[in-house]
């Protein structure tokens, strides 16, 4: 375990470094704009660096992850789409397009799919039946749309993958999945490089690097793979599924909610819901006075108390039912929020103030 921690650690921190500069001479970077307040030119390496860290994992530890060669093979071709994305900016719909032909491949010819969602609605499990391949093709699409649409603001996409990696690794290591617990934690060893590099931790030379789609696209593909195999197959140590489905949701509950509420503020708008802008939750934390790294702290509060809600719900046999409901809430309390986060913060503002002339002293 140790020995594939450092490998892991040193695949990856090296990969990094290397194609820094191999990113640098061929203008692999993300240059400044008006919606991009970074300085200077910074390498789009960090997916194509993590891809290299896993499948190096991968080799040194074989059969880490249930169907390891297909998840490979999607793997390296989302890195591919990714990569090319970051240089010369397809199309969503060019995108959109490839996942759905991933996700035709895994369920028609895999059989890897979703093929019931828990007992979501108190009735018993509710089968799919048919509609898996339609429903797994969402469920792939979103999650790797989720995570891209995260990827703003230095440590964010990081941050969260770490959260519900973390989750889902104690879920695993309390159903005795060894080695999908490996899997998880090295993961994590993986992408730590990045995250002190794209920070500006390392003490005194910048190395900032960018994830890029290549990365985001990689994150919440093997974010999906390994929700669907834990909630879809029982583990053979506990006879059990390691995962309810509706914990999913709370695994990926910030990203998820945050994905919902701009694709529906941009239809409503009679826009594309691929449409960029500058409305996600970071991006408003940010409009309201919170600096990029108190951005982070809190959506990673909210993205860990969500992670424990769920762990808790599961550990504590709460109905799956039950669960479901208390997550649409939390999704509309978060949609009310978003809707008249303008208002609300104006109110508090005001009665903040009052409040100071008060304690002054002041009529």
């Amino acid at each position: 375990m140790l020995t594939l921690a450092a490998a892991t650690l040193s695949l990856s921190m090296f990969s990094l470094l290397a194609l820094r500069k191999v990113a640098l001479v061929h203008g692999l970077v993300d240059r400044p704009t008006r919606r991009k307040a970074h300085r200077g030119d910074v390498p789009f390496i960090g997916g194509i660096s993590l891809f290299i860290t896993i499948f190096g994992m991968n080799i040194i530890e074989p059969q880490l992850i249930p169907f390891q060669t297909e998840y490979l093979y999607c793997g390296f071709l989302l890195v591919l789409i990714g990569t090319i994305d970051d240089k010369l900016d397809i199309s969503a719909s060019s995108r959109i397009c490839i996942l759905i032909g991933i996700s035709l491949w895994l369920v028609l010819y895999q059989g890897i799919a979703l093929n019931h969602l828990g007992n979501l609605l108190g009735q018993g499990h509710l089968e799919i039946g048919r509609g898996n391949i339609l429903l797994t093709t969402i469920a792939i699409i979103g999650c790797i749309t989720a995570f891209n649409m995260v990827d703003g603001i230095d440590g964010l996409l990081g941050g969260l993958a770490s959260t519900t990696f973390l989750g889902l690794g104690y879920l695993f290591y309390l159903s005795g999945e060894t080695k999908l617990f490996y899997f998880c934690l090295m993961f994590i060893l993986a992408m730590l490089p990045y995250i002190l590099c794209n920070l500006e931790l390392i003490p005194k030379k910048s190395f900032k690097v960018f994830m890029g789609d290549s990365g985001s696209f990689f994150i919440g593909f093997t974010i999906i793979w390994l929700l669907m195999e834990s909630s879809q197959n029982i583990s053979p140590e506990t006879q059990k599924y390691t995962l309810q489905p509706v914990t999913a949701l709370w695994l990926i509950a910030i990203p998820l909610m945050d994905m919902a509420m701009v694709m529906l503020r941009r239809v409503r708008k009679k826009q594309s819901p691929f449409k960029p802008d500058r409305m996600h939750l970071h991006h408003i934390c940010q409009r309201l006075g919170l600096s990029s790294r108190s951005t982070l702290i809190f959506i990673m509060f909210l993205a860990l108390l969500h992670m424990a809600i769920g762990i808790w719900a599961q550990l504590n046999n709460i109905s799956e039912y039950i669960m479901f409901a208390l997550f649409l809430c939390s999704f509309s309390c978060y949609v009310l929020v978003m809707n008249y986060v303008w208002k609300i913060t104006a109110l508090v503002r005001k009665y903040t103030k009052t409040r100071c002339k008060r304690i002054n002293g002041h009529p």
